[in-house]
């Protein structure tokens, strides 16, 4: 199944934390927070100004972001979890 995101929407997929501590433990689902670094899967065409302007967006496709903890819509496709969200609830792309 595929999904275009609309106008200024983009389509994450979450990067997984590791599951250590630099001192080797193991930590359990419960005690992990969710992560706020991202991929971006898909992007809409963008927004409209108040002009009536198509305003490209920012990120593309296989940018790695960093967005806030409880931004965006969690959702299912195939068994796999995605984030829906704004390009406004973007807070950076990570340069490598």
């Amino acid at each position: 199944m595929k999904i275009r995101p609309l106008n200024n929407r983009v389509l994450i997929k979450r990067i997984e934390e590791l599951s250590r501590t630099p001192g080797g433990l193991f930590l359990p689902d419960t005690a992990k927070e969710k992560p706020i670094e991202g991929e971006v899967l898909a992007v809409g065409e963008g927004r409209i100004d108040d002009a009536g302007k198509l305003v490209p967006m920012a990120v593309q496709v296989g940018d790695r972001i960093v967005f806030s903890k409880y931004s965006g819509t969690e959702i299912k496709l195939d068994g796999e979890e995605y984030l829906l969200m704004r390009e406004d609830d973007i807070l950076g792309i990570v340069e490598k």
